[in-house]
């Protein structure tokens, strides 16, 4: 299979450049199993499609004010993208500037501070920041949202609520998980009273999310490393849900991610480290019975892996109907309810 395989035309006015007003005013395509029509609805009906004793599984990571800017000691200009915190007031990072720092270079932050270049794997640098006090703490105050690629504008105040979901806690992500923002309190608590329960697990989306599949020959691509921890109370929930013919519904494709990666023998287990799985169609998606998702950039891993889950030529269908419906597409965009292609 090749990653042609999962080009679609996209007119550029589709892409969300900002949030709508309300989180789950966005519309929703449901793709449902099979050959049934798709059917165009909107978030805040999540629950006409639901079912008591489902279980919803959240990504409850946090995004970090993760860019910064500064000058190198030969005065050029670099932005810094933090990837990964790590112990010691050290990060991987992606660095932006004419020339590459070398090892044991210095950059002055416009924030205040030093970043100093401790060495470089491929495209991510390991940094030392040298700031006032704890660099996850200092970051909230001095870095800023990094918004996608796609988006066209500067970050404005009321991005650093709306790039968030409300349900994030664990602190680490650069990117958001999109599929999560569409839930406020209302829809919650509408959730909640038809009895349907929540769970949580935790993956700390990279800015590789954003990179492109570079080779044609999926078998060839080298998928990047995101951390995860999918707990023994998740575990355990899964597990109940199913023992009382509940369905497992995915928020976000890296939930998706996360359970797969747990899964041990055909059994989800607790688990809590790197991932680098890459699911394209052929793979057998078996820890989730549906997934509410985003839509994904053409020739994405992301788009991959919903292929993976509800069939190529399904999804692609599905996408050209947006199109033509005229979804926003995207971080800030619409959602799809998708459903496995069978059983």
């Amino acid at each position: 299979m090749k990653k042609s395989d999962f080009h679609y035309h996209l007119p550029a006015e589709l892409i969300a450049q900002a949030p709508l007003p309300e989180r789950s005013a966005s519309r929703m395509l449901v793709v449902p199993p099979g050959e049934a029509p798709l059917v165009d609805a909107q978030v805040r009906a999540l629950g006409d499609w639901l079912r008591p004793g489902d279980l919803l599984v959240f990504n409850d990571t946090r995004v970090i004010p993760a860019r910064l800017f500064g000058q190198k000691q030969t005065g050029g200009r670099v932005e810094i993208l933090i990837e990964r915190l790590l112990p010691g007031n050290e990060a991987r990072a992606q660095v932006g500037a004419s020339k590459p720092p070398k090892p044991g270079g210095r950059i002055a932050l416009d924030a205040g501070g030093v970043a100093e270049v401790l060495g470089r794997e491929g495209e991510f640098y390991h940094l030392r920041f040298h700031v006032d006090g704890a660099l996850e703490a200092w970051l909230l105050e001095a870095g800023r949202l990094p918004l996608p690629p796609y988006i066209r504008r500067a970050p404005g105040r009321d991005d650093a609520e709306r790039y968030q979901t409300v349900f994030a806690r664990e602190v680490g992500a650069v990117a958001a998980p999109t599929a999560g923002l569409h839930f406020d309190d209302a829809l919650l608590a509408d959730l909640r009273a038809r009895g349907i329960a929540f769970g949580h697990v935790t993956l700390h989306v990279g800015a590789g999310t954003f990179q492109p599949v570079r080779e044609d020959d999926l078998h060839a691509h080298r998928m990047h490393s995101e951390w995860l921890n999918v707990g023994a109370g998740l575990v355990a929930q899964v597990r109940r849900t199913r023992e009382a013919g509940g369905r497992v519904v995915a928020v976000g494709t890296t939930v998706v991610r996360a359970l797969e990666s747990a899964m041990r023998d055909g059994e989800l287990q607790p688990f809590a480290g790197e991932t680098r799985i890459f699911i394209f169609p052929g793979y057998r998606i078996r820890s989730v019975d549906a997934l509410l998702t985003n839509f994904h950039l053409p020739e994405s891993t992301l788009l991959m892996l919903v292929s993976a889950f509800a069939g190529r030529e399904r999804i692609l269908a599905a996408y050209a109907h947006a199109v033509q419906a005229r979804y926003r597409f995207f971080s800030y965009g619409d959602a799809m309810l998708l459903f496995p292609q069978g059983p």
